[in-house]
């Protein structure tokens, strides 16, 4: 507490200054008038000064983890209450697709769907179209070798993605790789809509990876602004010589060798505007990438 760290420095600034008496003010460069004339402040301030002052960084430190906590306490309370809205049916849509998503309840239901993908999907997902054959085990104990069967071991397996996340942190990286027949297998209409408009979804996706992360590991956001999910394993092919305009804007895959790349460019993701009549601050607006350049260039209102 705060009692027992005054202490401890009353002890310490103790020993420098009989350190200093020992030494007859010499020897110790720039820190004996620094330790001298902070003596001299201790022994003109009363306790409830000194205490002040003390409690100046504690509280400092304590309003930052305060705000961090605000933060999260409201970004889960955001989704406890989208939980609690009713399902909405991303198939019945009757706009162009792209406009479907962009409409806050279908970005908060894909975001909703994606994240108790997250948390529920298990390596023995994966297998559930694949085990349906034949068996000489016991459906209820253990098989003839006596191994537990599969529905015991389905039981204490723990969400794959969740231990992918937690690598992820421990390795002090930002990507998540997502498998895109797990998704067929759970959430096949993500994946439909990954195919047919990836910018879009993986947008959604990304801001729902990081939310979750979060929820796992508060401080995680210190080492990463965001989490980038990346699709893995799409089952289509295509090759080079096939592709033509109907693939622009979709999610291909291709082998191919690189033989030249352009530079690296800053992107604009955040932006923060100032009113320049009442120098107000507005934001921060998320850009899109279509209209980044314009952004850039914008003034305040």
């Amino acid at each position: 507490g705060v009692e027992e760290r005054a202490a401890a420095e009353a002890e310490l600034a103790l020993r420098e200054e009989e350190e200093l008496r020992r030494r007859g003010g010499r020897g110790m460069g720039r820190s004996a008038g620094f330790y001298g004339a902070l003596a001299e402040v201790e022994q003109d301030e009363d306790d409830d000064a000194r205490a002040a002052r003390r409690g100046v960084f504690s509280r400092r430190l304590d309003e930052e983890e305060q705000d961090l906590d605000d933060q999260l306490d409201e970004d889960m309370d955001d989704e406890e209450r989208y939980e609690n809205e009713e399902e909405v049916n991303l198939e019945a849509f009757d706009v162009p697709l792209r406009e479907w998503i962009a409409q806050d309840r279908t970005r908060r239901e894909v975001s909703r769907k994606f994240r108790n993908f997250l948390a529920q999907y298990t390596e023995d997902d994966g297998d559930d179209d694949g085990d349906g054959g034949g068996g000489g085990g016991d459906p209820d104990g253990g098989g003839e070798d006596g191994q537990p069967s599969n529905r015991r071991r389905r039981r204490k397996a723990s969400p794959l993605y969740e231990q992918r996340i937690r690598a992820m942190c421990a390795a002090n990286r930002s990507t998540l790789e997502v498998s895109y027949l797990h998704l067929m297998a759970k959430e096949p209409i993500i994946a439909i809509w990954i195919a047919d408009a990836p910018r879009d979804m993986l947008d959604i996706l990304n801001e729902t990876a990081t939310r979750y992360t979060l929820r796992m590991f508060p401080s995680y956001g210190s080492i990463a602004d965001e989490i980038d999910v990346r699709v893995s394993d799409v089952p289509i092919l295509d090759s080079l010589r096939d592709l033509r305009r109907s693939h622009l804007d979709c999610l291909v895959k291709v082998n191919g060798v690189v033989t030249r790349r352009s530079s690296v460019y800053p992107q604009l993701k955040m932006a923060y505007y100032d009113c320049i009549k009442c120098k107000y601050v507005l934001g921060p607006y998320r850009i899109e990438e279509s209209s980044a350049s314009s952004a850039a260039g914008g003034g305040g209102g």
